[in-house]
């Protein structure tokens, strides 16, 4: 293989290494390298490097810094890594990112880590104090961390007479954007102005790009309004300057500014379903008049607030989803539902009003359903048993208190006869008496004197005594006898 091209930069060297990076090569592509020694008019062999790509081997280098100091911040620019002239990293200059560590001189221990742009400002500083900071640069994609540069250091000045404004708050109020500040000095005006956040990505000094607010210029108080319509769709930053005529505070804090953030965000639209024991949650987007889901852009969690329609015990959880469940609720329970939509993003303090509270009541769970089940069969197995008690029972209290008025068979069987029948009956009729009248020997006539009596009306007492009975029939049996024996003695 004779056409190995020799590498600039890399010849006659007598160190065990060489840099290559200004030579203008396809740094994604593959290449191979191979070395050998030489000493005089003698040579080693050559020894073949394997082969690999420049881009994927390329370590991030430190990143140059340059400090400006100002009485509560530092002012901090970056260059990116690598020389100049370097191809290495120029499809990749605005997408590195930027990681500073700060600490006091004379407390090394206090240290303070901020992922920053390449110009920046740090704040919360003290003035009149010496701080010493170091940077790396790294690539999200791919992904590879650089080394830290060299430490820097640098005194912030004296503190200015006229502090800058502080705690920017933006807001959205009708169809107008409402700012706000802090300050404690009285008879000062105040301006403000914007840049857009792209232009923080670029290396280069944008300190000229910043923009004036109109509406916002020369104000008395502590707040300024300004229409929708200055701002197109995205991201800014604004800051605030004081003056009293004579002294001009510096400018304040940098306040990310994101137009569709600032938006109001309305209430979330829930629906409460009960699934047994859980309640099952459906967040929905708000309605605009017409009816028509708002359009959101930016991501939202959600705060859910439920309670016990009997308690006011309020429980939180936290949501991410739209659609989620809440378990392990007490079975055929009134619970109450109320929600509200907020940022995902921590940076951005802002969350919606609540939404409207929905009831709902939790059904039989697994648990209420196996007790329920298990009372049903039993109150099936009982039911029978119930009614052949009842009916014991009431026939024992009907033979007590109300016995029946008919005999016993027992009893019914011993009077059968109807002689010892006539003895416990007694009869309306009147007794019958027999006579006899003889008119001749030969010829008996018998007359019997009965009154007429209803065969159908008679009626006979049970209750008649046994004496009376006998007695009757005693009498009749003697009578029958007394005739019987005249009648004999008169044919004789």
């Amino acid at each position: 293989m004779d056409n190995w091209i020799k590498l600039p930069g890399c010849q006659y060297i007598t160190s065990t290494k060489c840099s290559f990076s200004s030579l203008e090569l396809n740094v994604y592509e593959e290449i191979k390298l191979r070395v050998r020694a030489e000493q005089g008019n003698d040579t080693s062999s050559w020894y073949e490097v394997i082969s690999f790509i420049p881009f994927e081997k390329a370590q991030i280098g430190p990143p140059e810094v340059h400090l400006e100091a100002e009485d509560k911040a530092i002012i901090v620019n970056i260059s990116p890594p690598g020389t100049k002239d370097s191809i290495m990293w120029a499809l990749d200059s605005s997408s590195f990112i930027y990681s500073l560590v700060i600490w006091k001189n004379s407390s090394s221990i206090e240290k303070r880590t901020e992922t920053v742009y390449p110009r920046d400002k740090i704040y919360k500083l003290s003035p009149e104090t010496t701080y010493c900071l170091k940077v790396k640069a790294r690539l999200r994609s791919p992904r590879k961390v650089g080394v830290y540069s060299p430490v820097y250091c640098i005194n912030t000045t004296v503190e200015n007479k006229l502090p800058p404004p502080e705690n920017l708050e933006a807001d959205v109020k009708n169809q107008s954007y409402v700012l706000k500040w802090d300050y404690t000095y009285a008879d000062v005006t105040f301006q403000v102005q914007w840049l857009h956040a792209f232009l923080k990505k670029n290396p280069e000094n944008h300190s000229h790009k910043w923009k004036q607010i109109l509406d916002c210029e020369n104000v008395k108080t502590t707040q300024c309004v300004f229409p929708q319509n200055v701002f197109p769709k995205g991201i800014y930053y604004l800051r605030v300057q004081a003056s009293d005529g004579n002294n001009t505070s510096l400018w304040s804090e940098e306040k990310k500014f994101d137009t569709e953030i600032q938006t109001v965000i309305p209430p979330p639209v829930i629906n409460v379903k009960s699934v047994s024991d859980s309640l099952r949650v459906y967040i929905g987007a708000p309605r605009e008049a017409a009816n028509k889901p708002v359009n959101q852009h930016y991501p939202l969690s959600y705060e859910i607030i439920f309670w016990k329609n009997t308690s006011n015990a309020e429980r939180k959880i936290l949501e991410k989803k739209v659609d989620f469940t809440i378990a392990d609720l007490q079975p055929l329970t009134v619970y109450c539902v109320k929600a509200r939509a907020q940022l995902a993003d921590d940076g951005w303090n802002k969350s919606s009003v609540f939404s409207d509270t929905v009831c709902e009541r939790t059904k039989p769970g697994n648990t209420s359903k196996s007790w329920l089940i298990a009372v049903i069969c039993t109150a099936l197995f009982a039911v029978p048993v119930v009614i052949y008690v009842v009916k014991v029972l009431l026939k024992g209290i009907s033979y007590v208190f109300f016995p029946s008025l008919k005999p016993s068979s027992s009893i019914d069987e011993y009077f059968s006869e109807q002689p010892l029948k006539n003895l416990l009956l007694s009869t309306s009729e009147e007794q019958t008496e027999k006579c006899f009248i003889i008119e001749k020997v030969d010829t008996i006539t018998t007359i019997e004197e009965t009154n007429d009596i209803d065969e159908d009306h008679k009626k006979y007492s049970s209750q008649t005594s046994e004496d009376s009975g006998n007695y009757s029939n005693e009498d009749e049996n003697s009578g029958s006898k007394t005739s019987e024996e005249l009648l004999e003695q008169k044919m004789i």
